[in-house]
């Protein structure tokens, strides 16, 4: 009622409302994501040419295989995944409360000045000033910046949550709130005590922890929540059971920040810790398949329509197969986590390939839906080809299976002959094979990739046919955005 009357008051006045939501930062924020995973991606296929003994670039300090390896880690994770998110945020935070988000000032600070943190740790990175942590390889003097821009993103997304005027929130918001504040704690746990305060086996717990947290308190209830939205939308039903997206949202809070230390097995870490990291790993797994179950059995139990088939609706399609790799990783993960399958896959291939699977396979390939569903929106163009779009999506989801496949394998029989005592010769001439088909999925992958980009540019310059969004615009004309993400 009161951001009717406003609305109302502005009119008289003779100014426009300001919009409810952003698309301008949604549009900003998923081509700053598309950029950085560009670059992300071409130094994992350069990083890969070191294994076949060929190495593009020798005797180049700035551009050495470890470096680069830094760069397509880190621009991933911070480049591409958070952009993203932040896209997803500017879309979804106010149709869910039905208020906006506190600036539009603050938002364009927030789009220039995170991007120059991403800027600051890639140039970081190839000067040589990495850090010690595995996923917190920034730069020490980056590290504060990551902070600030954490608070920002807190003090931006914030305001319309605590207004709403909503009675129940919906489960999306459940996960942004409780991940907007695991990403500062995480961050700052896994980035300064080790650095100045713990060393040795002291800081590896925390290390650990900061590891796997970031996945799991800041990816993961990202890509939940962004799940929980598009998917009831693009399929025109309700979520299947809301109780049990609140189980998993508990689930997640309780387990999750006790397993950090299953990357340590085998490690001077007390044993009790490694043991309870094992359980709660295994514990969080069955919590997982709880977003699972919620996905198939919603789309399951949704309308026989256009909307909800396979075949004609692309964005499903990368939900769909992003839900069942979960699927995959979860079931995986309870098993690789045991001390019996670390003695064969620990400092193996299997864990690059469960890596890639689960931050690209699952979380990448929802963030993929969601372009799918918006860009048209966002430049008022339908897809300028529909052949690009199935392009990508084979390329990508081929390419991927393939990589994971040969990675998996790789990994056992590295793992096996290690375990014989194999010299390390044998060992690495064994995976040469596996090495190259690895290149070459990667390959397919950027191909896939590249159909996107193509895609994405031609349909703002050149599709021929205008956008009609059906499945916004009517609660738009009267006011009513909130009933989107819960229907």
């Amino acid at each position: 009622m009161t951001q009717s009357v406003s609305r109302d008051v502005a009119a008289d006045a003779g100014a426009p409302a300001p919009a409810l939501v952003s698309t301008a930062m949604v549009k900003w924020h998923i081509v700053a994501a598309v950029a950085w995973l560009a670059i992300a991606m071409f130094a994992g296929l350069l990083y890969a040419t070191q294994f076949m003994q060929h190495w593009q670039l020798p005797k180049i300090a700035l551009l050495s295989p470890g470096r680069i390896r830094m760069v397509h880690t880190n621009l991933v994770a911070f480049g591409f995944l958070v952009n993203a998110f932040l896209a997803m945020l500017y879309w979804t935070v106010p149709r869910l409360t039905g208020k906006r988000v506190l600036s539009g000032v603050l938002g364009g600070t927030i789009l220039v000045a995170w991007n120059a943190i991403v800027l600051l740790t890639f140039v970081g990175l190839l000067a040589g000033e990495a850090q010690a942590v595995e996923w917190g390889e920034t730069p020490v003097w980056v590290d504060p910046l990551v902070v600030v821009g954490a608070i920002l993103v807190w003090v931006q997304f914030y305001p319309p949550i605590v207004r709403t005027e909503e009675r129940a929130l919906y489960v999306s918001l459940w996960y942004f709130t409780a991940g907007f504040i695991w990403l500062g704690l995480t961050y700052i746990m896994g980035n300064f005590p080790p650095q100045y305060i713990l060393a040795g086996s002291a800081a590896g717990p925390l290390l650990g922890l900061y590891i796997h947290d970031l996945v799991g308190l800041f990816v993961t209830p990202m890509g939940w929540g962004m799940m929980y939205f598009f998917v009831p939308v693009i399929l025109r039903a309700p979520i299947w059971s809301h109780a049990l997206s609140l189980v998993g949202f508990w689930g997640l809070a309780f387990f999750y920040p006790l397993q950090g230390v299953h990357h340590f097995l085998g490690s001077p870490i007390p044993m009790f810790a490694q043991y309870s990291a094992v359980i709660s790993t295994i514990a969080i797994e069955i919590v997982v398949v709880t977003v699972i179950v919620n996905f198939f059995m919603t789309w399951q139990s949704a309308p026989a329509s256009a909307s909800s088939s396979l075949r004609r609706n692309m964005a499903l399609r990368w939900f769909w197969v992003g839900a069942l790799n979960y699927f995959i990783t979860c079931l995986q993960c309870a098993f690789q986590v045991t001390l019996t399958f670390q003695q064969v896959i620990h400092f193996t291939d299997w864990v690059v390939g469960h890596a890639h699977m689960v931050m690209f396979g699952v979380f990448s390939f929802w963030i993929f839906g969601m372009i799918e569903h918006l860009w048209p929106k966002l430049v008022g163009r339908d897809w300028w080809s529909m052949k690009l779009r199935k392009c990508f999506f084979w390329f990508t989801a081929v390419g991927l299976g393939s990589m994971f496949l040969v990675l998996t394998a790789g990994g056992l029989i590295e793992g096996f002959m290690s375990l014989h005592l194999a010299p390390r010769e044998s060992i690495l001439e064994s995976m040469r094979p596996f090495w190259v088909t690895r290149t070459l999925t990667g390959i397919a992958i950027i191909i896939g990739f590249a159909c996107l980009v193509v895609n994405m540019v031609m349909t703002v310059v050149a599709s021929p046919r205008e956008h009609i969004d059906e499945d916004y615009a009517p609660y738009e004309q009267v006011e009513q955005e909130v009933a989107v993400g819960t229907l």
